[in-house]
């Protein structure tokens, strides 16, 4: 989700907690993209600038969609291998997030979806769009819909991955907030809520959303020196709704 090669932004900031998200009644308002929708959706690509972020993004989605027998690509453009500061061998983080990531997948009902790693530097995205979005042009050729991450997400991974994905020129593209649940607010004028798309998830897909977080322990788990886990009981708050947000 995060690499501790980003540099101190809103993110390092005491965030928004989920129930400050709960009492917000516009957010239940949004224009929902019901089953109908999504019943023309034959394909899709979901771009993660890290292992775990489209599980977090995206995760009640993709099980939906492959709940329809639509074809799924997951395009992992880094390893995470830079999200334990110190860790021995980054190399060993990696694969372990490789096969949260299978088990994750497996979790969501989406065991049959294709996975291509980039293998990019986990924390160096920034300045590499168009070598990302070189890459991802042929991977999203002939596919219904791109996920990606917001690219003004406010962590420069995921702002260099969502913007790639818009320089691929998908077919169609959404994007998928990870971090702006955190530094932004109830109303928050730097997103443009007048334009999100809210994903009603069924009881099955919110289930399948939550066990898939649980796949990544690397992530959830102290790692110790004092750091805490990546993703905080609070963080995860923000993703065990029963409901996704898409962004323009």
């Amino acid at each position: 989700m995060v690499s501790h090669a980003a540099r101190r932004s809103p993110i390092d900031a005491p965030g928004t907690d989920e129930r400050s998200w709960a009492s917000w009644p516009w957010l239940s308002t949004l224009p929902g993209g019901g089953l109908a929708r999504l019943a023309r959706i034959r394909s899709a690509v979901i771009v993660a600038a890290h292992p775990d972020d489209e599980v977090l993004g995206a995760g009640g989605l993709i099980s939906m969609l492959a709940a329809s027998h639509a074809r799924l690509r997951l395009v992992a453009v880094t390893d995470g291998e830079a999200s334990h500061r110190g860790h021995a061998s980054p190399a060993s983080l990696a694969r372990r997030r490789a096969t949260e990531t299978a088990a994750a997948l497996r979790a969501l009902g989406a065991r049959s979806a294709e996975v291509i790693r980039l293998g990019l530097p986990d924390g160096h995205l920034a300045g590499r769009e168009n070598q990302i979005a070189a890459a991802l042009a042929p991977l999203v050729a002939d596919f219904d819909l791109c996920l990606a991450p917001w690219d003004r997400d406010k962590h420069p991974d995921h702002e260099a991955a969502g913007q790639a994905a818009r320089r691929a020129q998908p077919r169609a593209l959404y994007c998928f907030p990870v971090w702006m649940w955190h530094w932004a607010c109830p109303g928050d004028p730097r997103v443009p809520w007048d334009r999100a798309l809210r994903i009603p998830l069924p009881p099955p897909a919110t289930s399948r959303k939550r066990a898939a977080i649980t796949c990544f322990a690397s992530q959830t788990e102290d790692r110790g020196h004092g750091l805490g886990p990546v993703l905080s009981p609070g963080v995860i708050a923000h993703f065990t709704r029963a409901m996704e947000v898409l962004l323009p």
